[in-house]
């Protein structure tokens, strides 16, 4: 069978950070791919051959197939060849710097996750609601003490799920501006305003160094943390990693720090990078400020529509580890498949109007938050703590638009905006 090749000229940008800061450009993108190539190989110079799932269906199929396709196998995201063989020269033939969650396949991937799930479930979450509306409550008036104008991004949305996630782990105030400083580096590695200083963006093994640096100073910071918990648990998340079992014993130590990785990380990131998205659509569409606030039992599915929205991990990729047929071509063991989270959640066929912002869409089968085996472990984390800013903030206002030129990161990976400018008044 003729197996579909997507034009280079077409699909490269995909795998360029830099087209990721033209939201419009990238959406038309895959709106093309989802019509010409719903399913395709890529071939772009510099990077092995990639199978592009654009489709909805098709990446739900893929992604609840754990077994089948492999997250740790060969490197989770999108990476140069230079950049892998440099990863394999630092791990000793590994192509994953972290062993998270995210790189972990069955049944490591459960045994992991059994680590922490129960502290992330509904009922555990909502128990913590007095903590995380003070936390929101504060963030909020401190930001409309900034008006008339600030920056949403940077005053709001990076700081406030920061901090709720970090004080779950049991990371002091003190510390929290240096986890998002590694965050920026880890997610945005390309971004030239949030990048590590003196990286090379020109250099495409610049990526695998710039991991491994995150790395090494999450080891840096964490192994006594570990150490402090083992010989005095407290009631934090930092605790659970530290002494967490797996199969009856200790955790591997490059998992431990990868463990404390993600949480750190992605724990916020998306949901400030949802969180801004978010704003700068509320700051362009002042009758759906207006919607909200004469209608508060809209909330949850504003919340879900945001997720949807924002889709702030845009790709993974998976690797076969035997033949599959898919949407009529026979993906090969050991082939790659990109999965496209963000045009996903645009698919036609499953979203009508995809391209309007509803607050009431219903039902909104997103896959914000991944699916199968690999969904997002903090998702029910995510969607309250939104919430409760939303509750928190929304009341208040009486205007709130746009007050410049706002701009998104460069990062093919998890993306959001970096800068929201607003002009606001509160009631």
């Amino acid at each position: 069978m003729n197996v579909p090749r997507i034009p280079t000229e077409l699909i490269a940008p995909a795998f360029n950070p830099a087209s990721f800061r033209n939201r419009d450009a990238v959406h038309d993108l895959f709106t093309r791919l989802r019509r010409e190539y719903p399913l395709g190989i890529a071939e772009v110079p510099g990077y092995d051959p990639h199978w592009i799932v654009s489709k909805y269906a098709d990446l739900r199929e893929i992604t609840r197939l754990d077994e089948l396709f492999h997250g740790g196998d060969r490197s989770k995201t999108l990476i140069s060849q230079a950049g892998e063989a440099l990863v394999k020269e630092y791990t000793g033939g590994q192509s994953n710097i972290f062993r998270s969650l995210v790189q972990l396949d069955p049944p490591e991937h459960g045994w992991y996750r059994d680590v922490t799930k129960d502290v992330f479930m509904p009922k555990s979450i909502e128990s913590l609601e007095p903590q995380i509306r003070a936390t929101a409550k504060r963030h909020v008036e401190r930001f409309l003490a900034l008006g008339p104008e600030a920056d949403f991004a940077k005053d709001l949305a990076f700081l406030y799920p920061l901090e709720v996630v970090l004080d779950l782990i049991g990371v002091p105030k003190e510390d929290h501006a240096k986890m998002l400083r590694l965050t920026q580096w880890l997610f945005t590695y390309a971004d030239p305003d949030l990048k590590r200083p003196g990286s090379d963006l020109g250099d495409p093994q610049e990526i695998t160094r710039t991991w491994r640096e995150v790395f090494e100073e999450f080891k840096e910071y964490y192994d006594p943390v570990i150490a402090d918990r083992r010989s005095c648990p407290r009631g934090d998340i930092a605790s659970l990693i530290a002494n967490g079992k797996v199969n009856g014993c200790p955790m591997e130590d490059r998992a431990m720090i990868s463990y404390f990785v993600i949480a750190s990380t992605a724990g916020h990131d998306t949901t400030a990078a949802t969180t801004g998205s978010t704003a700068w659509v509320l700051a362009e569409q002042p009758a759906l400020l207006k919607r909200l606030q004469d209608d508060p039992a809209l909330m949850p599915r504003f919340v879900e529509e945001s997720i949807r929205w924002a889709s702030p991990v845009q790709e993974f990729v998976r690797s076969a580890v035997e033949d599959y047929d898919l949407r009529g071509h026979r993906i090969k063991k050991g082939d790659l498949i990109y999965l496209s989270y963000i045009s996903a959640n645009r698919d036609e066929e499953v979203f009508e109007d995809p391209f309007t912002f509803k607050p009431d869409r219903w039902p909104n089968r997103h896959v914000g938050f991944g699916y199968g085996g690999h969904i997002c472990l903090g998702q029910h984390l995510a969607r309250f703590e939104m919430r409760l800013l939303w509750e928190e903030l929304i009341p208040h206002l009486k205007t709130f638009g746009i007050a410049g030129p706002g701009r998104w990161a460069e990062s093919e990976f998890v993306c959001g905006p970096k800068s929201i400018p607003v002009r606001f008044t509160v009631k």
